[in-house]
């Protein structure tokens, strides 16, 4: 009863920040991603139905989990085994190929990775569909990993219709995701805690209101694959959806001073060079700069020539995921 799975984490270009539901994690708005098939989370499940592991094992990036550091994994195979009608104890091991907790959507391929591979060496039969609802309740943007390309989240309003579905496959647009890694420190506020936070902003209802429209052009966008329609709404949701954080009680101050400096150098290298480049924020310090494929070197050249950016990590889009024929243990 063991199963491997390779899933992309994604970028998002509208972003989801805060519940309308918070035990079934149903978001305020639709959401819409790319996922990256170069910062990814390989994860090999097994389950002991012999019963010989008193508890669930759990090791992530060589790290043992244990008490609270575990509980939200283990609050996930809860409900796996509920779900399958099992009671067997998990060993779980699990590696990123980039920061984790750092604002690169770790949660969404590490828990988009884990709920594949746990269904599979359960032998569960469900589909896409189905395990983006399941890994939706353990990360709001793991539901997006369980499809590759250019995806869309449906907010929906119950647990089955809050699914995400692919909008373009992977091979649509070539895309680039050039990531500045101006910290690679787990953020102090999870981003699970930060969405229970939003709704004391007073910028969550505007920052809402205005989605729809965004969605839609973002929508449009892709399907002409027209970055310059594209990137002014990344960069407006992105610093809508960080000044609902900053107004949040407490506020959220994810941004360095790195933050900054690469937001200004990407803003002087379009608006002053002509590069089409374009900037997004998740929940950390550090800064997506979406491109197309022939831009990309050139951005990453520049990035690294900046003092702050400690790392540059260039994706691609990706696919879903990915069950493997090797195993980690």
């Amino acid at each position: 009863m063991k199963a491997s799975c390779r899933a992309g984490s994604n970028i998002a270009f509208i972003k989801y920040w805060g519940v309308a539901d918070a035990a079934l994690l149903i978001p305020l708005n639709n959401s819409i991603s790319m996922t990256l098939a170069d910062a990814h989370t390989t994860t090999t499940v097994a389950w002991d139905s012999s019963g010989i592991l008193p508890t669930d094992t759990i090791v992530i990036d060589g790290t043992q989990l244990q008490g609270a550091p575990a509980q939200r994994i283990v609050a996930h195979l809860d409900r796996l085994r509920a779900l399958a009608g099992v009671s067997h104890k998990a060993r779980v091991l699990s590696k990123s190929n980039f920061p984790m907790a750092s604002g690169i959507a770790s949660s969404a391929s590490g828990f988009a990775a884990l709920t594949v591979a746990a269904c599979a060496a359960l032998g569960c039969p469900w589909d896409a569909s189905q395990l983006s609802a399941i890994a939706r309740q353990a990360s709001g943007s793991a539901s997006r990993s369980l499809f590759g390309g250019f995806v869309e989240w449906e907010r929906g309003s119950s647990h089955t219709s809050s699914v995400a579905h692919q909008m373009r496959a992977e091979n649509h647009w070539a895309l680039r995701d050039v990531i500045a890694i101006v910290s690679a420190r787990a953020k102090r506020v999870s981003s699970s805690s930060g969405h229970r936070l939003a709704a004391t902003s007073p910028f969550t209802t505007a920052r809402t209101l205005c989605v729809a429209d965004w969605l839609a052009t973002v929508r449009h966008a892709i399907a002409e694959r027209n970055l310059s329609l594209l990137g002014p709404i990344l960069e407006l949701d992105a610093l809508a959806m960080h000044g609902v954080m900053m107004t949040s009680a407490p506020s959220l101050l994810y941004w360095q001073p790195g933050t900054v400096a690469v937001l200004h150098a990407a803003r002087a290298w379009r608006e002053q060079d002509g590069l089409p480049v374009f900037f997004t924020i998740d929940a950390g310090p550090n800064v997506h700069l979406i491109c197309e494929a022939e831009t990309a070197p050139t951005i990453e050249k520049r990035l690294r020539a900046l003092p702050a950016v400690r790392q540059v990590i260039t994706s691609r889009p990706g696919p879903g995921p990915q069950l493997l024929d090797e195993h980690l243990f």
